[in-house]
């Protein structure tokens, strides 16, 4: 009985049903007695042209790396993070279970390794199928040509590219047909077998078995069951219908139809499929994370990820070095200490609340070899600024972040006096410490190709009370303005700015160019910290005198090795020494005294350490930061409290609430705490610093120096950043 005209397969759909077997005939040049002469009266033409056009079509297909997610390692050789653009994981074939490979090719290409490129019998049944239904309800496409298709969209890179791989026209089925019997020409069926399980979509945002099998199961691909296999050899159809994690009923019908053809094929007993069909999905979803934020380190893993952006062997260029992060396979070893990373972490949300109209930030660096060892901040990675969290990294130098920074206050003084020390100033060496001072600019020497700073004078007051005279030790350790002031006199003010540099300070200008003859750090108050610095910076100097005057640049990597586990680059120690063992020995035998008995006693570790507060004031009087900087031999840790909105714009620290109470902000009252509390908690060796012997003046400490009064008394730095 014939079926209502409702029901009948339009003329347009016959004819497209139609071009497809010219297409085939023309192709493949196969003339067979019920497949192509038969329509050769309707289309002859077009049979022609497609034919002509055959000889033109490219002959072989540009198979290119496929992207998969790089890895972040910690020291330890965990897991930091994961960076893709596709979640995908490389295996080879027999690194996949058998009965996930049987599932597959039972319900995509049951024939797989008995045709070519095109099976011509799944063709026409297809064909004769959708003929006789009306409409598209069966495929014909082979395994070799549906990894055609997903290579040509994985290489597109514009909408349109992508369009004309997904247009419904001959030409573009052609140009399939062409590529997949090229390909079947070069590679062997495993080779593209393997290919194909690399690069299909698998829904729930993985591509290839070994992630897929990872997220739905826990397991490597290697361990698939039979009902696991046949849940993800169902979702290749439509991984977006059949997607367990959305649609677990829909699911469960797909695997089913998996299980009954491969019994049907005898690939499996009906019994086997029977059994598995009484199964749930069993599903073990592992929760995936892409990038950096909710890591253990987040803005370590932030750093690194810019880190190797600026890295110019990597790529010429920031958005292909970009690319390559995020899809080469990388795998990326970096120097991060989880245990020193939580006492960080610890330390600072402690110290500082996430909403608090500051920012605390802790750095970490292994002296003597540059290794970062941690990077810690009050404000969480995310969006949402209510709860305090930010995209911005407060912690590392503005090259890396879209902070600038802020200012360090009196810890640059510790530059003042290495370069004292170096040009052969005793320890024991007096210079005049009033209680207010008016300087002249004149006094204050300038690079020898720079501008002088001219005439004029300035007022500058102390926090503390002096003898009005002071040595190197209590002139440091009571950090007395007017004194520092006193002694840059006598080393000028170019040796200390560029010894800060070849510590590690970004002033002004990047390490590699040429300072500008007139630059606005570089000037007489230079010594109290008037540039804005990160605490990774500041680590990384005094990181410097812990190692007894070697600098080592800061170091986040230490190797990236490839998708193939070939090392693609290694990352030595860039260390050399910036001043003599001897000073910056003395430096650290003046610096421990700060801890022991000075400003930041209650610091004191178990274990020798040194360090050096500080305080920064403008113009205004007020405070926007706080630091302590202070190291052992084995670990320099630079800590900041800066007083900033929700936008991170500076603002005052005296009278916030931080962390449920009413502060005024000094280095010693709120820095030195913060610091305090992350490094007594780390395991450090017992090491003691050398004793400068022979420098002179070794000792001199003859003037009482008092604990820090209430409130601060670590030397603030008012007035502005003077002139020059």
């Amino acid at each position: 009985m014939s079926r209502p005209r409702s029901e009948r397969p339009r003329p347009t759909t016959i004819l497209s049903h139609l071009g497809v077997m010219v297409v085939v005939s023309a192709v493949l040049g196969v003339v067979v007695s019920g497949l192509a002469i038969p329509f050769a009266g309707v289309m002859g033409f077009a049979a022609r042209n497609v034919a002509d056009t055959t000889d033109d079509l490219p002959q072989e297909l540009e198979i290119s790396a496929l992207p998969q997610r790089s890895t972040v390692f910690a020291s330890d050789g965990s897991v930091l993070a994961t960076i893709y653009d596709e979640d995908r994981i490389e295996v080879k074939l027999p690194k996949i279970s058998r009965t996930m490979i049987q599932a597959l090719v039972s319900i995509e290409d049951y024939r797989y390794y008995q045709h070519g490129a095109l099976d011509v019998k799944g063709t026409v049944r297809a064909l004769m199928t959708n003929l006789g239904s009306g409409g598209v309800v069966q495929g014909g496409s082979s395994l070799t040509q549906q990894l055609v298709k997903q290579t040509l969209l994985n290489s597109a890179q514009t909408k349109e590219e992508r369009l004309a791989v997904t247009d419904d026209t001959y030409a573009r089925k052609l140009k399939e047909l062409r590529y997949a019997i090229a390909l079947e020409k070069k590679h062997s069926k495993d080779w593209i077998l393997e290919r194909y399980l690399n690069t299909v979509y698998f829904g729930d945002g993985t591509y290839g078995i070994q992630a897929a099998a990872r997220h739905y199961f826990g397991v490597n691909a290697r361990k698939l069951n039979l009902n696991q296999s046949a849940l993800l050899a169902g979702l290749v159809q439509n991984p977006s219908a059949y997607d367990p994690t959305d649609n677990r009923d829909r699911a469960i019908v797909r695997r089913d139809v998996v299980l009954d053809r491969m019994a049907q094929l005898n690939v499996i007993t009906q019994a086997e499929a029977d059994a598995t069909k009484q199964k749930k999905l069993q599903l073990n979803i592992q929760p995936r994370s892409n990038g950096c934020v909710s890591t253990q380190a987040e803005f370590f893993c932030d750093y690194v990820m810019e880190y190797l952006r600026n890295d110019k062997s990597l790529g010429s260029n920031k958005t292909e070095r970009d690319r390559l992060l995020r899809t080469g396979g990388l795998k990326i070893y970096t120097t991060v200490d989880l245990a020193d990373q939580r006492a960080a972490d610890d330390s600072v949300t402690n110290n500082v609340r996430a909403t608090d109209q500051a920012i605390g930030a802790l750095a970490m660096i292994e002296p003597g070899t540059g290794n970062v060892k941690a990077l810690a901040q009050s404000r969480p990675m995310g969006r949402k600024k209510k709860q305090g969290e930010t995209y911005l990294n407060y912690t590392v130098p503005s090259q890396y972040t879209e902070s600038n920074g802020f200012q360090a206050g009196s810890t640059f003084k510790a530059f003042v006096l290495a370069d004292a020390l170096e040009k052969g100033i005793a320890l024991s060496d007096t210079f005049p410490a009033p209680s207010q001072g008016t300087f002249n600019y004149a006094d204050y020497e300038n690079c020898a190709d720079a501008p002088t700073y001219g005439g004029g004078t300035f007022d500058f007051p102390n926090s503390v009370s002096s003898s009005g005279v002071e040595n190197l030790y209590t002139g440091t350790r009571k950090s007395i303005n007017t004194f520092f002031l006193n002694l840059e006199k006598e080393t000028g003010v170019c040796d200390p700015y560029n010894l800060a540099r070849d510590m590690g300070v970004r002033l002004t200008c990047p390490e590699t160019d040429s300072c500008p003859n007139v630059s606005p750090e570089r000037v007489p108050n230079f010594t109290f910290g008037v540039a804005d610095v990160s605490p990774l910076e500041m680590a990384e100097a005094y990181a410097t005198f812990a190692a007894r005057g070697e600098h080592c640049a800061a170091r986040p990597v230490l190797e990236i090795k490839d998708a193939s586990n070939r090392s693609l680059k290694k990352y030595p120690e860039r260390c050399s020494q910036v001043m003599k063992e001897t000073t910056a020995d003395a430096v650290n035998d003046v610096l421990r005294g700060v801890i022991e008995g000075g400003f930041a006693s209650a610091q004191q570790l178990g274990v020798p350490a040194a360090g050096k507060t500080g305080t920064t004031g403008n113009s205004g009087g007020y405070s926007p930061s706080v630091w302590f900087v202070g190291y052992t031999p084995a670990l320099a840790t630079a800590s900041m409290i800066a007083g900033a909105n929700e936008f991170g714009t500076p603002i005052t620290l005296d009278g916030q609430v931080i962390n449920g109470r009413s502060v005024s902000a000094s280095g010693s009252g709120l820095a030195a705490p913060m610091w305090g509390d992350a490094m007594k908690v780390i395991d450090l060796p017992y090491e003691d610093f050398v004793a400068p012997t022979t420098v002179p003046g070794y000792g001199a400490t003859s003037v009482y120096v008092p604990r820090a009064p209430s409130g601060g008394g670590d030397g603030r730095g008012r007035g502005g950043r003077g002139r020059g």
